[in-house]
């Protein structure tokens, strides 16, 4: 059975940082490109961050280049998303993602597997 427990989100001043955390389970983790989404209320989920199998090759989205840092751990099965410069627009619920297939895209239609997401708040 595959899982994915998030973890690390919280309640931070603008210019603040957190490390969010994705525990998973249940699946091959080095087999797969890993993700993070955000999701606001009453708007689409939208894409953060990928990592690909190995870690060598990230992809941020555009709002958080060099800001947020996507890395993974495939001795851990973990994979983590380092936020710096946190600003209050960066405020949404963080979601961690397993690509249906081997390799993922910027899209969440490209996700199978996701996990309970984790409240990141950020104060102005």
């Amino acid at each position: 059975q595959v899982q994915l427990v998030e973890s690390g989100g919280g309640l931070v001043q603008a210019g603040g940082s957190l490390r969010l955390s994705c525990a998973t389970s249940g699946f091959t983790f080095s087999n797969y490109y890993m993700s993070w989404f955000r999701q606001c209320p009453g708007k689409e989920r939208e894409f953060v961050a990928a990592v690909s199998w190995s870690g060598q090759i990230t992809r941020e989205a555009d709002s958080v280049q060099g800001r947020f840092t996507i890395s993974r751990d495939n001795a851990r099965n973990r994979v983590n998303l380092q936020m710096v410069s946190l600003k209050p627009e960066d405020t949404a619920i963080y979601y961690c993602a397993r690509a249906s297939t081997g390799e993922g895209g910027l899209l969440p239609n490209d996700y199978a597997y996701w996990g309970q997401g984790t409240q990141v708040t950020v104060s102005s």
